[in-house]
């Protein structure tokens, strides 16, 4: 019961952020200012891109992606863009949604590096050519867990819940194929999630979710820790 409580929970922070009030046309970020368009995922109600923009080191700690980028369900594009202002020379950014396609490209113009950022619309992969390789590939996912049977209302609702872990176990799947020699498929995942069933789920497979960096912050009533997480297979 607590999986449906926490799915419908989702949906709920998914109806409320499109039709806030307050909802930004742009917004601001570890010191950047960013375009929110409608029917895109609003950074501005969940710290969850702000703590992935840390674990991955884009806010100059950690360690910071290098070389080429690929990042699944980019939304407003603000990880795509700093992975390009952080130094990855060619970034390709992919969403279902068409408006967060749009989305990202704004903001890629807006910080001026429209030319090292490509957004397209994508079902994970299915818009990649096959021969596409990366350095990274990352996705900031949809980390709930929704039943099986659940069909999506909009667009907007993929950016909170996965049915079945359907795209989950798919990502999992394919990203290894878009990998440079040396390359690391990396996941965005989040305590409101089942990280244990992605885990059993990987397992079967001979291979492993490894947590790299993580942060625990407060939303609302309850504390909620944020995982940057990599695939490990056996030839890493």
């Amino acid at each position: 019961m607590e999986s449906v409580r926490s799915y419908e929970r989702s949906l709920a922070r998914s109806r409320a952020s499109r039709t806030r009030h307050d909802r930004p046309e742009v917004f601001t970020l570890h010191g950047r200012a960013w375009d929110l368009l409608d029917d895109v995922f609003a950074p501005p109600f969940s710290p969850s891109t702000g703590v992935a923009m840390e674990l991955l080191g884009l806010t100059g700690t950690g360690r910071t992606p290098a070389g080429s980028f690929l990042e699944i369900g980019c939304g407003t594009g603000v990880i795509a863009v700093s992975a390009a202002l952080a130094g990855c020379d060619r970034v390709v950014a992919t969403d279902i949604n068409p408006h967060a396609v749009r989305n990202t490209e704004l903001n890629a113009a807006r910080h001026g590096v429209a030319g090292r950022v490509r957004a397209l619309r994508s079902d994970l992969f299915a818009g990649i050519p096959a021969t596409a390789r990366f350095d990274t590939v990352y996705w900031h996912s949809n980390f709930v867990l929704a039943p099986s049977d659940y069909h999506h209302r909009d667009v907007h609702e993929q950016a909170y819940v996965d049915p079945g872990y359907e795209a989950h176990l798919r990502y999992l799947r394919q990203a290894p194929d878009h990998l440079t020699e040396g390359g690391r498929v990396l996941l965005h995942f989040s305590s409101r999630g089942d990280l244990a069933l992605l885990r059993r789920s990987v397992a079967d497979d001979g291979r492993e979710l490894r947590t790299v960096a993580s942060a625990t912050v407060r939303e609302d009533t309850e504390n909620v820790e944020y995982m940057l997480l990599e695939l490990i297979t056996a030839a890493s």
